[in-house]
């Protein structure tokens, strides 16, 4: 499955020893978590302890000093092994690299070993109700308290993933540029008690442990200090953590589609209705194979990806990850649709587990950026046609 042209000797063998942890929880495991409204804390924690959460973070703070490409093939084992953790997308590949990238000492010092170790969580606030995919209509607001020297934060957010379980959400907020009058983005960490910060549970119908909110602030109040880097540096730091975030949601979708493949292959070889298993016939068998192929694909450019953003070519790594996010998605909606379809009715029984794949991996397609808005990026970034907004 790899090779030493695309992954190093050390990389596979953390990719052998996350699959091994997975398989030890496995899908049953998570389907239990989800079934009684729990979170995957005994998984969370463990793969912390391992140093699998931490494996991108700096090693002075706890972290293991590898990359994203690390960071994603954890996320990519333990979504094939059925259990997958949404939070490594936000906290340690969104939060833990931009407060590592941008923060502080003191904000490195309060907050990377805890994202490295297990112990603390953050989420991430970007989306808002009028703003959807395009990041430049952010119309929540900060403001200086000339008295005080505070922020004050005012605004609405929506689909945060786990804000229950964090202790603090990195929100993208925008100050005014007093030489432009213009609103500029800035990064700033609301614990999760402030004043004024309140959250609302979005019902979705999702199977998964980590809960999606609405976010209001309302003035909440902030230090001086709860600016994350430079207010000046705008989408710098903005891209900083999205381009991780894209990367880490097509490993996400990799191990969603390459655990329902796998569920269809077990099936297609043992299942038999006429003479030979139902994989010998080529109308079932051809479908799994070009699955196969496309999250193989999808694999290759995440790993570019990956690669591009750890060598330190932002640029690069922006394209990279936004091809990745789209080809894992449509790989992943594709595997899963086609592993459903291989099981006929078992495909959409409780027993098998596919059935609520179904809407889970459109996740991949939407969110966190939709395939439009990916198609227009390469459109106008990569071919050079003009604008359509």
């Amino acid at each position: 499955m790899t090779h030493g042209l695309i992954e190093t000797e050390e990389q596979s063998a953390l990719r052998a020893s996350v699959a091994a942890l997975g398989k030890r929880y496995g899908r049953a495991y998570f389907a239990d978590v989800v079934a009684q409204g729990k979170h995957t804390d005994a998984l969370w924690l463990e793969a912390a302890e391992l140093g699998y959460l931490g494996v991108s973070l700096p090693e002075e703070y706890g972290g293991g000093g590898a990359g994203i490409q690390e960071l994603s093939l954890v996320l990519e084992e333990l979504g094939a092994a059925g259990c997958p953790l949404l939070m490594m997308v936000v906290s340690p590949a969104i939060c833990g690299t931009v407060i590592s990238r941008f923060g502080t000492d003191e904000q490195k010092r309060a907050w990377l070993p805890g994202l490295a170790d297990g112990t603390r969580k953050m989420a991430f606030g970007i989306t808002e109700p009028d703003a959807g995919s395009n990041s430049h209509r952010i119309t929540t607001t900060a403001r200086r308290d000339a008295a005080t020297g505070d922020w004050l934060l005012t605004g609405r957010k929506v689909f945060i993933s786990g804000v229950d379980i964090a202790e603090a959400t990195l929100v993208v907020g925008r100050t005014e540029d007093a030489r432009t009058g213009k609103l500029k983005p800035c990064l700033f960490i609301v614990p999760r008690d402030a004043a004024g910060f309140a959250r609302h549970q979005i019902d979705m119908e999702l199977g998964a442990p980590e809960k999606q909110f609405e976010l209001v602030l309302d003035d909440v109040r902030l230090p001086a200090d709860a600016l994350v880097g430079d207010e000046d540096a705008g989408l710098l730091q903005l891209f900083a953590g999205l381009n991780p975030e894209r990367i880490m949601t097509a490993a996400f979708a990799l191990g969603m589609a390459r655990y329902c493949l796998e569920q269809a292959l077990d099936y297609a070889r043992t299942r038999q209705v006429w003479k030979e298993p139902i994989g010998a016939h080529q109308a079932i068998a051809h479908p799994l194979a070009q699955v196969h192929i496309e999250v193989e694909c999808a694999r290759l450019m995440m790993q570019k990806a990956a690669r591009l953003y750890d060598a330190g070519d932002d640029i690069g790594a922006g394209e990279a990850a936004n091809m990745a996010k789209y080809a894992a998605g449509e790989a992943c909606v594709r595997a899963v649709d086609q592993s459903v379809h291989t099981l006929g009715g078992n495909g959409l029984t409780r027993e098998y587990g596919l059935a609520q794949m179904i809407t889970a991996s459109r996740v991949a397609r939407i969110a966190p950026v939709s395939r439009e808005m990916i198609l227009n990026y390469v459109s106008h970034q990569t071919l050079g046609l003009p604008k359509s907004y």
